[in-house]
């Protein structure tokens, strides 16, 4: 720590009349201050000794702190990292489901963000360690790997309840439409992941302190670690300003834009897995052992060797099945959707406190951190709980999850070209009107197109259409300098030709015997129709 910077901290602790006492040497060693350097330096009165000793203590990292990780084993953590994991606004993590809505279906997947961003954290100082170690000249230095351990421990400290349902279901019905001229706003979780670590900074005074005696410097290093929880929208040729261009290796390690190769998957894939009881293919600690960084392009970039192509193609695979088999369940997927219908009745009821005492809604809490961290899945049970009758129906709707009275799946419809909410419209129209065969007994059976929920589920091995291999570089045992491509030709003949794939899912509201028997009828003539009109495509 600089003397300027002990001398401002000792301002703010109110002990600003010693800090004099300090400019005699440029770089101020915590560790090295005891009461008997302090009377060296003139501090003569043992309350005013004990006073900035005690303040000292709070600021000096000690020694490194244990977990006991299912997943990863015993993982030291740096006390600075720590230090974050003890704030209100990470510990608010513990109370977020990490897969959300999944964990009424699967009873195992009762775990949280918490333990996740953990996870993160060590693997992201596991993976830049080992680059370190293997290739010194890359000057990886001790600000980096901190820096890079901040990042992965605090990417998810935005996740709003139940995770993505959040963010990618209830904000985005809860937020008003843009108005003329105005352009669609959108919100993600990495914006409010940035909001929260610039909020758990600004209320945590002795973190900032601490990141300086760690050797960080600030403001600098805050920058480049919220660059690599959320990346810059700008497509300048180098859009960073926390790292210079050489160091580009280091944004590809917690959140991976340029091919989704990164350790937050890393450890989801592991946890999920486990907790679902689903078998995991893809090893991350061997992908960490072979990881190199070389040249492509004109930048750095982290490659693997060339006999992993087909371990990368399992991690990619792996998330594919975890999509199909667990986040995209049928009745993952519904009950997340009655879950967004109840926070979308409840939302203008609900009110959190934020900073100045200014009220909050669900849909709006976004907007202070203060009131953001008291926002977790625990309001769900708030609504449950209630007795308010402003809160009546979004209660009925999370009533009716609890006692497994879910809107019932239907079945599956491949869609034609672009899907679009007039297009899901229409299908519902379309199904209301296909009513079923006379074997069924159909007459009016009353059921209207409110009475259908149709769902669009897209599956995909993370980069949309593409092959994801496509934007990986790897090296060969002979040429660990030298970063080449592996068309998938080149790998099997057996790999999938198609890297996305869009599903509606047709549920119905309805859920006595004869309303369901109906709406099957309703949706099986629906596809029988389709097939005869489009013989060449057929319906499911």
């Amino acid at each position: 720590m600089s003397w300027e910077d002990m001398c401002e901290y000792l301002k703010e602790k109110g002990l600003g009349r010693w800090a004099d006492a300090f400019k005699e040497k440029s770089v101020i060693k915590l560790r090295e201050l005891n009461d008997g350097v302090l009377v060296g330096k003139g501090i003569y009165q043992p309350e005013d000794r004990q006073k900035i000793l005690d303040s000292i203590l709070k600021i000096l990292p000690a020694a490194p702190k244990v977990f006991n990780d299912p997943i990863h084993g015993s993982m030291e953590l740096h006390p600075l990292l720590v230090k974050i994991i003890d704030t209100p606004q990470f510990q608010r993590l513990r109370y977020i489901k990490q897969l959300g809505a999944g964990y009424f279906v699967y009873p195992g997947a009762s775990h949280n963000r918490f333990e996740h961003s953990i996870g993160v954290g060590y693997l992201a100082g596991e993976l830049v360690k080992a680059l370190k170690e293997k290739q010194p000249e890359l000057d990886i230095t001790y600000r980096d790997i901190l820096c890079v351990q901040i990042a992965g421990l605090c990417h998810d400290l935005g996740h709003g309840p139940f995770s993505h349902l959040f963010d990618a279901m209830f904000i985005p019905k809860a937020t008003p439409p843009p108005g003329p001229g105005e352009q669609m706003r959108t919100w993600k979780h990495e914006d409010a992941s940035v909001k929260m670590f610039d909020h758990l900074m600004r209320s945590n005074k002795d973190l900032q302190w601490m990141m300086r005696a760690c050797g960080m410097e600030l403001p600098e290093d805050l920058v480049f670690i919220k660059e690599m929880i959320q990346p810059p929208a700008a497509q300048e040729e180098w859009p960073y300003e926390g790292r210079p261009e050489e160091k580009s290796f280091l944004y590809e390690i917690v959140a991976n834009k340029r091919n989704g190769i990164d350790v937050d998957k890393f450890d989801y894939f592991a946890r999920d897995s486990y907790h679902l009881g689903i078998k995991n293919n893809f090893d991350h600690g061997r992908f960490i052992k072979f990881a190199r960084v070389c040249e492509v392009d004109g930048q750095k970039h982290i490659c693997t060797r060339d006999k992993e192509v087909n371990n990368l193609y399992d991690l990619f695979h792996t998330r594919y099945s975890l999509h199909r088999r667990a986040y995209q369940h049928n009745v993952v997927k519904i009950i997340e959707y009655m879950i967004t219908e109840a926070f979308l009745k409840a939302d203008e009821h609900i009110q959190i406190e934020g900073s100045g005492g200014e009220m909050f809604t669900l849909s709006t809490a976004i907007t202070d951190m203060e009131a953001y961290t008291k926002l977790t899945d625990c309001v769900f049970d708030r609504i449950l709980n209630s007795t308010e009758d402003n809160l009546r129906e979004a209660r009925e709707i999370l009533k009716n999850i609890v006692e497994r009275k879910h809107y019932r799946f239907l079945g599956g419809i491949k869609p034609e070209g672009i899907q679009t909410e007039e297009k899901i419209s229409q299908l519902k129209v379309d199904l209301a009107a296909a009513l079923p065969f006379p074997r069924r007994g159909a007459q009016a059976d009353g059921l209207r197109e409110e009475d259908f929920v149709v769902l669009p589920v897209t599956m995909d091995y993370g980069m949309k259409k593409k092959d994801p291999i496509d934007s990986m570089d790897f090296y060969s045992k002979k040429n660990p300098t030298q970063a080449f491509k592996i068309k998938r030709e080149q790998v099997s003949m057996l790999l999938p030709e198609h890297f996305s794939e869009t599903l509606f899912r047709v549920y119905s509201r309805k859920i006595d015997p004869e309303s369901l028997e109906a709406a099957r009828g309703h949706l099986e003539q629906w596809i029988n129709l389709r097939n005869e009109q489009l013989p060449g495509n057929m319906y499911i």
